[in-house]
């Protein structure tokens, strides 16, 4: 499990790789239900996910580093491993899915990455990198399953935490998370429940891509049938199942977990994208999406955050919001 110490030297080893990304208050100051936005849209790579893969990438020996690194992933995870490699001189290969947006395939490419593409599935791209690594000799970055890489995405948290205090706001009730294989509720959660356990740590998952959800009622890990998953609009949150590292800090930390519709998520993204600051990726759009349609399902208190994960749109989808 993850500690405090842990993710204050992950906030050590990010310092001026990762933006500090601000809060941004959504809600109007007569609003008695107040939302405030987490803007990890406005990292480098435009996602969160440079957090956890610079931590990772960064703690490993010369040794390691000299054998080249491998990852899998949608879109923002490869950009982060990218993007942490090319810093650290590292060289870098990713598995990425055929139907992965093409910006953020292109985006990955731009950043000096060697790409792979596999079938849709999840597990597809896993065992492949697996493969990879067994026959090359190179070092797993794992998008979410690993202690490093939660580390790094809890580093969100902190930051919220430190933020709302210098704010002198001291009446946050609720962290909404966006869902996929785990790792960003993971970090988040435990960053937030070890420094303040009284704030409610809530998931947000589209409904058609809800196995977190399930896992978390059931107990156990379960998992959910591609030809589902794949159909949710949250490319980023398609994932089968989420790791076992992260199920354990969920059952520690979160409370609990709601979904989001297609329809919902489409109308988060449009609203959010009236501000240029608080454009939002589909899976980005999730969190904020459970503050406007859910408010029965969260607790009552006064101040909530949600975090945008990513702003990787695509123009044409950003395009349709504004004028469709």
């Amino acid at each position: 499990m993850v500690s405090l110490n842990d993710i204050r030297v992950a906030q050590t080893l990010l310092e001026g790789i990762a933006v500090r990304t601000p809060l941004f208050e959504w809600t109007a100051p007569s609003d008695t239900r107040k939302l405030f936005l987490k803007l990890e849209n406005l990292q480098p790579i435009g996602a969160f996910k440079l957090r956890g893969a610079y931590n990772k990438v960064a703690s490993l020996g010369d040794a390691e580093r000299r054998r080249g690194v491998i990852s899998y992933s949608s879109g923002n995870h490869a950009q982060g491993v990218a993007y942490a490699a090319r810093a650290l001189g590292v060289k870098a290969i990713i598995v990425m899915p055929e139907n992965a947006p093409k910006n953020k395939l292109e985006a990955t490419v731009a950043l000096g990455a060697e790409i792979i593409t596999v079938g849709p599935a999840s597990e597809e791209r896993w065992l492949r990198a697996e493969q990879l690594a067994a026959e090359h000799g190179y070092v797993i970055v794992p998008p979410y399953n690993d202690e490093k890489i939660i580390a790094g995405q809890a580093t969100v948290g902190l930051e919220i935490l430190e933020d709302l205090r210098n704010e002198d706001l001291p009446g946050l009730e609720t962290v909404l998370v966006p869902v996929g294989g785990g790792g960003l509720i993971s970090g988040v959660s435990a960053a937030i429940k070890l420094s303040r356990p009284e704030i409610k740590v809530i998931g947000v998952e589209p409904e058609l891509a809800a196995d977190a959800q399930a896992s978390f009622r059931a107990g156990h890990i379960v998992s959910l049938p591609t030809e589902q998953v794949s159909r949710t609009l949250a490319d980023g949150l398609r994932t089968q199942s989420i790791g076992a590292i992260n199920f354990e800090h969920m059952r520690a930390h979160v409370d609990d977990i709601v979904t989001v519709t297609e329809e919902e998520i489409r109308e988060s993204m449009r609203r959010l994208s009236a501000n240029p600051k608080t454009v939002a990726e589909p899976s980005g759009a999730v969190a904020p999406a459970a503050f406007f349609f859910h408010a029965d399902k969260l607790p009552k208190g006064s101040i909530t955050v949600a975090i945008i994960s990513g702003g990787n749109i695509d123009p044409m989808l950003l395009a349709e919001l504004r004028h469709g």
